[in-house]
């Protein structure tokens, strides 16, 4: 009888250590934590194109291709969502985040994928010769824990010429880039909306 008794008595004290553990989880978890995802641009969001709408594509799992141009090396071990956006006419654009487990990683994370864009130039003309690449920063953005405005224009020997805005930014354990481009060198780049569009990107994260 007695052997039973504190069966039962450890059998109670395990029950209530583990309905402690969970409660104290439930309580250190914001409301929705578990629900909540980072929210992506709409297509009016985008800098404006004087030809055409933007027309705004699906959210989906995965990295565009067009970012693994000057990324590819940083996105294995991540789970990664994606929405395309398009025009009628030459120009695109891309929005990818990434939640990583802490803080730290995401900042570490950025700062490898700013690292990455500035050097993609110099990595592009290495691979290809009949390609030059030119690299200009556009600085940085204070909103949450900031965010960073790079510009990439390539021009190939038959004559083909593309210009890009990319930006990293982070809020939190949530990294985002926006990816624009089209036809054309870094006169036609809308800069500063491509800035206003970065600072919304950043801020719809948590």
């Amino acid at each position: 009888m007695h052997v039973r008794t504190q069966v039962r008595l450890a059998t109670a004290l395990t029950a209530l250590t583990v309905a402690a553990a969970t409660a104290a989880t439930v309580l250190a978890a914001p409301a929705g934590a578990a629900s909540r995802a980072p929210a992506f641009l709409s297509a009016s969001q985008l800098p404006p194109h004087p030809f055409s709408a933007w027309t705004a594509g699906k959210v989906t799992g995965g990295v565009p291709d067009e970012l693994r141009l000057c990324l590819d090396e940083v996105f294995p071990g991540y789970d990664s969502r994606y929405r395309p956006f398009r025009t009628d006419v030459d120009a695109s654009a891309r929005q990818l985040t990434i939640v990583t487990g802490t803080a730290a990683k995401a900042k570490a994370l950025a700062d490898r994928m700013n690292k990455e864009i500035r050097g993609c130039a110099r990595r592009i003309e290495a691979a290809d010769p009949e390609i030059e690449a030119s690299y200009r920063g556009y600085g940085s953005l204070a909103v949450e824990e900031g965010a960073r405005v790079h510009g990439l224009h390539t021009e190939a020997s038959w004559g083909a010429t593309d210009i890009r805005l990319m930006s990293v930014g982070r809020d939190g354990r949530t990294v985002t880039v926006v990816d624009w481009s089209q036809m054309g060198d870094f006169t036609d780049a809308p800069v500063k909306a491509f800035k206003k569009t970065t600072v919304t990107a950043v801020n719809k994260l948590y």
